[in-house]
């Protein structure tokens, strides 16, 4: 279930990346992860929610 979640997550920003208008700030949210979901996601989707995270935190002050 989770794992749907993140997958639905992931493909929201990337279709909201075809939006002219607005900013990542503006449109994007922090990817909060239990350590149960962690465990049943894919090396790669771990890496592409800390890379989000990441990124947020250095466009827009989020914090862990």
């Amino acid at each position: 279930m989770a794992n749907i979640i993140v997958k639905i997550v992931l493909l929201t920003f990337l279709l909201s990346g075809c939006v002219t208008s607005g900013s990542f700030c503006k449109i994007a949210k922090p990817i909060r992860l239990t350590d149960q979901t962690v465990d049943q996601l894919t090396d790669r989707e771990v890496e592409q929610a800390l890379s989000h995270n990441l990124k947020g935190q250095k466009l827009c002050g989020w914090r862990p």
